[in-house]
Order: structure tokens, then C-alpha cells, then sequence
């Protein structure tokens, strides 16, 4: 188990009776991308609902709040939820999204998953000229662009603001006439497309969310796209050429983020990862009497070890479903005292055999040496590690808050020192080449910054008159989507 952190969730939903309750089921399938803060921002096509808070969903939107799900439905058509765990700005109820504003336009709800990551020059420069901020989100620049004058006398103001975005972004915009969801240009972060059973249209971070109100994916939104909900139906344009930047799409999704029964970047995600398991045990084959996993995430990946190496799967660890993701608590104190209270070893499963453990990844490396050592303890013979990602050595500036670079064990240390570290028998990482080769999309479709340092999509931005709201000489493409 792994300290991992990842943005946030966000759903949206269209023309809908009682869209509060649907948000609030979407947000809950969605709430393993963070448990930080839960909102929702809902519109009567006239004016906007809005309620956030700190905790998970179940614990914001309980039946104490004044029947707040009701009454975030009552006259509405549609809105947009955000379940929140912070890469980029502190843990406090200001952070909280939907961020909702007023400004020359109206009101306006904004979620965002990623991590923009010229925020802070972006910031720098709108307070040098007089704007304040009242959160430490880089949510909160989206806002302040949008409200800019000479951004609001282009022809497409959104468009204009996505263009002067760098890093990982899938942003809701929630007007009282309509939702915005735009993706950017590299598609880093997965937004996807679906319909409910009643026809409403839906976004959402991941297609489980439409599993969860009854609906189906249709399809993704494309790389700098943004697609618009409303009254009329579904349509879409680009705020860049199409096809004129490369997907960069982060293969971390389906190693460990996004659910099982999600489909990411057009592929399973449970398949993707038994996959993995299968090309690991090819790798780095194990003499071994039982493969077991470190639930949840590394629970296919050991499924398909153990098919492909023909060693018995069986569950060496039980997991407490009343304990959240650890990497997603807040302080690192909490984090251990969520892994020791949410893992703990069955006996009967270990005890005088070889083992096999299957985690998803290793980050600083401390918590899976405290499970080596409680395997130990419960009598196993011999403990080989297999993970099935490569080795993590460069930090990700695009929405995944893993530790520093000093921080991150693999980059300290070659894998012999590393197994002594860990007190195991053996270790293996599943290759970057392995990796690709078990994902549908072509190799140079997806981001490996975090194991190979070659990063895609710019991690800054140089300051630019521009960005203020200078000249634009980029074209938009729009089109109109009748799926």
C-alpha cells in the first residue's frame, strides 16, 4: 500500500428531474478520486443552489443538513457535483468545490480535476493587478479569468481561458442555462460522456458514475474539447485544433485511480489490470505456493499473476471497508494510522507458505515493509514483491501528488537494496514496456512522466500578456455533435 494522491471527482447532469439525488449517486461512485470535501451546485435555468463541505459525501449531504439534497432539487433541471481531495491548495472548507461566483455575466459554478499548472504564475500576475482570492485552490484563477473584460469580449470566452491553460485539466462550468466540460488538450485526466436511462445527458470524471444512476457511456470527451449541456441537447466544439497535440494519457488511471468497472481511455479498467498481473508474472515469475494482493487496487493485477503463473490466488489480507483510500487522508499521521486499521493479515492464508504479494505500486516504501514484516509475523516462509507498475521515480506535476523526488524509495535505491529495505525475498516491477504493451491505445498515447521523467504537457508557463487578455491569434474549431 501507497501514499498516492489524485485531484478530484467531478459529475455533471443535464434536464433531469431531482438532479441533486443523481449528483449525489454519481458523486458517491466517484468518491475514491477524494474524500477531502463534497459539493454540488444545482440551477433552476434562472438561478443557482449551492452546498459543500468538508468530509465524504454520505457525511456532507447527510439527512441532518437540513434536507438539503431536496432542496438543491426543488425547481432544477441540472447541476454538477466535485468530490475534492487537495494536490494544489490547503485542506479547508474554503477550498471546497463547486466554487461559485457572481461577476458581470451572472453566476457561474466551476468545478476542476487536475492540476493547472501555471496557476501560480497565473495568480501572480491577476493579483498584481488588483484581484483577490479568497482560497489557496487553483480552481479559483478559473474564475477570475472568465470574469476578465477583455476576455469576456471574446467570441468565446471559455475557449479563450482553456487556451492559456497549461498542465491537467477537466473543468465543469455550470451556468444557469448550461453545463460547460472541457478537457485539456493532452486529455491527461479522463472526462467522459454519458446518458441516462430518462435521456438526460451526463460528464463525469468516470463512466462508473453512470453506472450509478442507471445510464451508459457514450463516449469520451476528445482532447481539447468542450462540450456543452443544455436545453438544446448536446454540442461541441474545440478550443484547439483537433488532432494538433498529442494524447498524453495518464496510464496511472487505470494502475491505480479510476474503479474497477470504469472505463478509461476507451478500456476496462479491471481488465487493464489483470493484464498487468499477467505480463508481471511473465517478468518476474515467482517459485511460490500462493499469490495474494494488497486490496483494493492490486486485487486483479494478482488475479492475473496468479492465471498466468498457474500459483493459487487466495486473499492474505482482509480490508476494513469503514476506513477510506489512506493516500487520500489528509496528514501523513492519519495516513499510517488508515493503513493499520484498514489491512490486516489472515493467517490461515500465509502461515509456512511462499508468498506472492501483488501490490499496484510502491512510493516512499514504508508501508509495504510494515506488511512484509506482518506477514513475517504471521508465519509466511518466504515474501516476494511484484508490483505492477514500473518503478516510480519523478514526481507528476498533473493532478497526482506523489512525494518528492528524494521522497520516492525507487529513486534512492536499485532493487537489491530496495528488497533489503522492504525485508523481502525478492521484488519486481513490472516493465514501462510491459505496461504499454497490455493497454489498448498506442504506447505514445499515455503519460510515463512519473517512471521515466519525460514530461508531455508543459509543467509552467512563462509570463504572458496574453494569458491577461492581450491578443489571440489561435483559431477555434467548433463543431456540432448530434451523438
Amino acid at each position: 500500500m501507497s501514499y498516492k494522491r489524485e485531484e478530484c471527482g467531478v459529475f455533471g447532469i443535464w434536464n433531469t428531474e431531482n438532479p441533486a439525488e443523481k449528483i449525489y449517486f454519481g458523486l458517491h461512485s466517484l468518491q475514491h478520486r477524494g474524500q477531502e470535501s463534497a459539493g454540488m451546485t444545482t440551477t433552476d435555468r434562472s438561478s443557482l443552489k449551492h452546498f459543500a463541505g468538508m468530509g465524504t459525501v454520505s457525511k456532507v449531504f447527510r439527512k441532518s443538513s437540513m434536507n438539503i439534497i431536496p432542496k438543491l432539487s426543488d425547481g432544477a433541471s441540472g447541476g454538477i457535483g466535485h468530490v475534492r481531495y487537495s494536490t494544489a491548495g490547503a485542506s479547508m472548507r474554503d477550498n471546497a468545490q463547486p466554487m461559485v461566483a457572481a461577476y458581470s455575466q451572472g453566476e457561474v459554478a466551476v468545478a476542476h480535476n487536475g492540476n493547472i499548472t501555471n496557476a501560480d504564475i497565473l495568480r501572480e500576475e491577476y493579483e498584481s493587478t488588483g484581484s483577490i482570492f479568497k482560497t489557496t485552490s487553483d480552481t479559483e484563477i478559473l474564475i477570475h479569468m472568465l470574469a476578465k473584460p477583455a476576455h469576456i469580449n471574446k467570441t468565446d470566452t471559455i475557449a479563450h481561458v482553456m487556451r492559456h491553460l497549461d498542465g491537467a485539466f477537466c473543468v465543469l462550468y455550470l451556468f444557469p442555462d448550461r453545463i460547460e466540460a472541457a478537457r485539456d488538450p493532452h486529455g491527461i485526466r479522463p472526462l467522459s460522456i454519458g446518458k441516462s436511462k430518462n435521456g438526460a445527458w451526463c460528464v463525469a470524471s468516470e463512466s462508473c458514475a453512470f453506472d450509478a444512476i442507471g445510464g451508459e457511456l457514450v463516449r469520451d470527451v476528445e482532447p481539447g474539447e468542450i462540450v456543452t449541456l443544455s436545453d438544446d441537447g448536446l454540442s461541441s466544439r474545440f478550443f484547439i485544433e483537433p488532432g494538433s497535440v498529442k494524447p498524453s494519457h495518464c496510464i496511472f488511471e487505470h494502475v491505480y485511480f479510476s474503479r474497477q468497472n470504469s472505463k478509461v481511455f476507451g478500456e476496462n479498467v479491471h481488465t487493464a489490470r489483470k493484464n498487468f498481473g499477467a505480463q508481471l508474472a511473465v517478468e518476474h515469475p515467482a517459485d511460490a505456493d500462493v499469490v495474494i494482493p494488497i486490496p483494493d487496487s492490486g486485487t486483479a493485477s494478482a488475479i492475473g499473476y496468479a492465471n498466468r503463473s498457474g500459483i493459487p490466488f487466495d486473499m492474505g489480507f482482509v480490508r476494513s471497508h469503514y476506513i477510506g483510500r489512506s493516500f487520500i487522508a489528509p496528514t501523513q499521521e492519519m495516513r499510517d494510522l488508515a493503513v493499520r486499521l484498514k489491512l490486516a493479515v489472515i493467517k490461515e492464508a500465509v502461515e509456512g507458505k511462499r508468498v506472492v504479494v501483488v501490490d499496484d505500486s510502491i512510493v516512499r516504501g514504508t508501508t509495504t515493509r510494515g506488511k512484509v514484516k506482518n506477514l513475517r509475523e504471521a508465519g509466511a516462509k518466504e515474501v516476494h514483491i511484484r508490483v505492477s507498475c514500473p518503478p516510480l521515480k519523478f514526481p507528476c506535476f498533473y493532478g497526482v501528488d506523489f512525494a518528492s523526488k528524494d521522497e520516492l524509495v525507487a529513486n534512492r535505491m536499485d532493487m537489491d537494496e530496495l528488497s533489503r529495505y522492504l525485508e523481502a525475498d525478492s521484488i519486481g516491477y513490472l516493465s514501462v514496456e510491459g505496461m504499454l504493451s497490455c493497454v489498448n491505445l498506442p504506447p505514445e498515447h499515455y503519460c510515463t512522466a512519473c517512471w521515466t521523467g519525460k514530461y508531455k504537457a508543459p509543467t509552467h508557463r512563462a509570463r504572458s500578456k496574453d494569458a491577461m487578455g492581450g491578443s489571440n491569434h489561435k483559431m477555434l474549431f467548433q463543431i456540432e455533435d448530434s451523438r
